[in-house]
């Protein structure tokens, strides 16, 4: 998946592809043809970098409601002939998830597209799992033979569907097909779940990787073997090596550390960085960091960062100052476990990484939340920029959190457009800050009460600002 366009903070469209709660609170004052356009940009096309860890269908799904939007544009766009040419999750995945929450919330139509997709759409396994979660026991048997046409009967289409079976993020459909009389129906749910089954017993007694009574060469040449086919090993065989290693062992890790091919250099660094803590393997990293080859560099810095204890961050006072990778990935150290007296280099590295990367850098999340742990108040800032300006809603959660530690104005400003984010997380911390002297926050804390599709936690923090213990709001 390409990278999304992501409009300018300041417009409605930016705001909604964001998931910010200003979006919300826009788009219900803006026209309502304006509003809905802009909403059906950011259903039918994605805007999240990461779709699997970013949340915006239930965002999304509450605004349709808001605006009485109808469901035919998420409907043409699921019918339209390119679903059968790109089949990426990524483009009918929010779409369906949408719809989901809609029909949730009660929306007929919503199911009822949900339905005919999953009997039709090239995505139905994603459209069967919202449909598990929200779907009576007749509208799921109904669809029993439309998918079961999908696998053919005989050998490949046998297998293909014991592995659908054996996989099926959401099993409710295919447990209530197991039961059906139908000879097309049950028994073949059945017979694929009893392979599924099978299958998986068939891994388990052929186990890959390292076995008992290997030595620390087997498990350097097992990372070896799975860098030559493209596979990062060396963390899994650092562990591996935790298990089979004795001290006569350690004079041959470190030397591997110190020049070895690149697959075992790599787990050995690993292996001194994060479970024997050898204080030699910090001159080992300092010199890896350096390394052209990235493989080697990028584990180096990686091992670094699981380093515990003192002799870490006395060396990561040392590097931050680097301009490399590893200098980052040491501001990164002492934004977590440093002190106060590492105040000034953690706002120092967070300016920097702004100014020179972005509001959507990598290396913020860590300083992000550095500059809250610490209490960094004249971070306040620039911590501003980055919950207006980045697209990573995520980040914007970690810099709401640290707002509401080091900028006084965060429960009046901030904190009541954070009842509307698109993240439960950011939703909770506005819930436990925002001043409820303002009347949108006080209608808002309710509405979230009430709501049966709103996190636990989140309805927890609002209880505690309006229960019967809590100050009247």
């Amino acid at each position: 998946m390409f990278d999304p366009f992501i409009a300018p903070s300041g417009t409605l469209l930016g705001l909604l592809q964001r998931g910010r709660g200003d979006g919300t609170l826009h788009a219900l004052a803006a026209p309502r043809s304006e509003a809905l356009a802009a909403l059906h940009h950011c259903v039918l096309s994605d805007p999240r970098h990461d779709w699997q860890v970013e949340n915006r269908s239930l965002y999304y799904a509450r605004l349709y409601l808001d605006l009485d939007g109808g469901v035919e544009e998420i409907e043409r766009h699921l019918s339209d002939p390119e679903d059968h040419l790109d089949t990426d999750d990524s483009r009918t995945g929010l779409a369906l998830s949408v719809l989901g929450h809609l029909a949730a919330y009660g929306r007929g139509d919503a199911l009822a597209v949900l339905r005919r997709y999953a009997a039709t759409g090239s995505n139905w396994a994603w459209a069967l799992d919202e449909l598990a979660l929200r779907d009576d026991d007749a509208g799921l048997r109904s669809l029993a033979e439309p998918v079961l046409a999908r696998f053919a009967d005989d050998a490949e289409g046998r297998a293909e569907l014991a592995a659908t079976v054996r996989d099926a993020y959401e099993p409710r459909p295919w447990r209530l097909w197991a039961d059906d009389p139908r000879e097309t129906v049950g028994a073949r749910v059945r017979a694929a779940s009893e392979q599924g089954s099978f299958d998986r017993w068939q891994r388990q007694m052929r186990p890959g990787g390292p076995r008992p009574g290997w030595s620390v060469r087997a498990v350097f040449d097992w990372a070896r073997q799975g860098l030559e086919r493209g596979s990062l090993l060396h963390v899994p065989a650092a562990r591996c090596l935790a298990a089979v290693a004795g001290p006569e062992d350690r004079p041959e890790i470190v030397e591997a550390a110190r020049g070895g091919p690149d697959a075992a250099r790599c787990a050995a660094l690993h292996y001194l960085a994060a479970e024997v803590r050898d204080p030699a393997v910090l001159d080992l990293i300092e010199a890896a960091a350096t390394e052209p080859r990235g493989t080697v560099a990028d584990a180096a810095v990686t091992a670094f960062e699981r380093m515990c204890g003192e002799d870490a961050v006395e060396r990561a006072r040392r590097w931050a100052r680097r301009p490399d990778a590893l200098g980052a990935s040491a501001a990164g150290v002492l934004a977590g476990r440093g002190g106060p007296q590492d105040a000034p280099a953690v706002l120092g590295a967070l300016r920097d990484a702004v100014r020179g990367d972005g509001p959507d850098a990598p290396r913020l999340w860590p300083l992000v939340d550095g500059a809250g742990r610490l209490g960094i108040a004249c971070a306040a800032p620039v911590l501003r920029h980055i919950y207006r300006e980045t697209s990573s809603s995520q980040l914007r959660g970690r810099t709401a959190r640290a707002l509401a530690v080091t900028d006084p104005s965060f429960a009046t400003g901030f904190a009541v457009e954070c009842l509307w984010d698109c993240e439960e997380t950011t939703r909770e911390i506005a819930a436990l800050h925002a001043e409820t002297g303002d009347l949108r926050v006080a209608e808002r804390l309710r509405r979230l009460a009430a709501d049966p599709a709103e996190e636990a936690e989140v309805q927890s923090a609002v209880r505690s600002r309006i229960g019967p213990d809590a100050p009247a709001v």
